[in-house]
């Protein structure tokens, strides 16, 4: 061979050394690898051993899945944590929940899934740093049965003429004491289901409508939700509370005096029934509503409503939407476990695969952009809060109820409340009780 030609040859190898240098290469399986996720939801328990198996076969990392029991997350992260072994992947339930792990929470600001949320308020974020990522939102409002508003505004002397001129409580008031005048020409047995003041069954007043005035407090003074300004409220809001509170009550299917008999199934089963056209509720209650033996209310007329309670400006608010539920990492893990844990979360909810597990297996709304709409829950009431949050002229009312004081603060609060439907508690004592309680649970 002449030297020319093996000068041609050196150069032709080199030539196919440096154009293979730009072919993209296949995405490296990182076999052998492991994320532990200590996992917070016993009923999702079975479907993460399922991803676990998909997400082995797409990748060749192995998913290790611990779920705690129900009502013991905290003490048994509290144990795993302190392990040699200690999960890489964990749950946070809001700005509270960082108070008591910021020491374990990794900032998540550069990971790929955060870039993809689509709101980034959503998230738990001190600073700069972003410690944890909401996996699933849902949303609660006051739904309605649109067949019963539109039969409703085609009445003489209706009080409005679409639910498009409902964006204040002014308005809803006027339109619901109208409704309950006209209760007989609508065929309904009163405008609100019953409100569900039995023990137990109290959540949706205690929690999620005391979420509204203590937003608005909350963010009217600008308090840091993970600093210590939440120790105690002024329940400066609270005539907002009663505001509402009161238009459920009086223009009910039950009488006030009766409400401490009546439970959520109760409630949602009138308004399945036809017997009611509003009900406080979140988009899980959809499920409740089309299992009701006898359901007559269509899937398409059902809708959300803001829960309006006079605050100023409140025509731009929108439904109540959020989490308790955040991702967090294990920042005291090695490196390449935590990328491991963000691949995995990123690939969830990015992947074909993971984002078919999350919303026809897991049935998340996930907050993520990755979604096509063909890809997301169809549902109405999901639907519905996709819709919201897709909505950007119209501020959300985050759920601040993440910091409550505890269980005994709401269970007091709604026991005031049942006094007082039935009329033997007066409302300004219903509010110092919040106050004192509030207070006397925080310490």
């Amino acid at each position: 061979m002449s030297k020319k030609s093996m000068s041609l040859i050196g150069i032709l190898a080199v030539m196919v050394l440096v154009l293979s240098a730009f072919v993209p290469a296949a995405p490296a399986r990182a076999d052998g690898g492991e994320v532990y996720y200590l996992n917070f939801k016993p009923e999702v328990a079975e479907i993460y051993t399922k991803i676990g198996e998909a997400y082995k076969a797409e990748t060749g990392v192995t998913l290790k899945v611990m779920t705690a029991a129900s009502g013991t997350y905290e003490q048994t992260l509290k144990s795993e944590i302190a392990k040699a072994d200690a999960p890489v992947l964990f749950q946070i339930n809001g700005p509270v929940g960082y108070a008591n792990w910021k020491d374990y929470c990794a900032d998540l600001k550069g990971t790929e899934l955060y870039k993809h949320l689509s709101d980034k308020t959503m998230a738990v974020t001190v600073g700069d740093g972003v410690y944890g990522l909401p996996y699933v939102v849902e949303g609660y409002g006051i739904i309605y049965n649109n067949a019963i508003m539109t039969k409703y505004f085609a009445l003489e002397g209706a009080k409005a003429k679409s639910m498009s001129e409902v964006n204040n409580f002014a308005t809803l008031k006027a339109v619901v004491e109208d409704m309950t005048a006209k209760k007989d020409k609508l065929g309904i047995k009163g405008v609100f289901s019953s409100t569900s003041l039995k023990t137990g069954e109290d959540w949706r007043w205690q929690t999620h409508l005391a979420n509204v005035p203590v937003f608005y407090e909350f963010r009217d003074n600008k308090i840091d939700l993970s600093g210590s300004g939440t120790k105690e409220i002024k329940f400066q809001y609270s005539d907002n509370y009663k505001n509402i509170f009161d238009l459920y009550i009086n223009n009910s299917v039950t009488s006030s005096k009766l409400l401490g008999s009546k439970s959520v199934d109760d409630s949602m089963a009138e308004f399945a029934l036809g017997q009611s056209a509003m009900v406080q509720n979140g988009n899980w209650a959809w499920g409740q509503i089309s299992g009701v033996d006898g359901n007559t209310v269509k899937a398409e007329d059902v809708k959300f409503l803001p829960i309006y309670t006079g605050m100023k400006g409140e025509e731009k608010q929108s439904i109540s939407i959020g989490t308790e539920n955040f991702f967090a990492i294990n920042g005291k893990a090695p490196a390449e476990k935590q990328k491991l844990a963000a691949d995995f979360i990123y690939w969830l909810y990015s992947s074909k695969t993971g984002k078919a597990f999350v919303t026809n297996d897991l049935k998340f709304i996930a907050p993520f952009d990755t979604f096509a709409d063909n890809e997301k829950p169809t549902d109405p009431l999901a639907k519905e809060v996709l819709r919201y949050m897709s909505t950007p002229d119209l501020y959300n009312v985050a759920w601040n109820f993440t910091v409550f004081p505890s269980q005994t603060f709401k269970d007091n609060f709604g026991a005031a409340l049942l006094k007082y439907a039935q009329g033997t508690m007066k409302w300004e004592d219903v509010k110092a009780l919040v106050i004192d309680q509030w207070k006397k649970e925080s310490k």
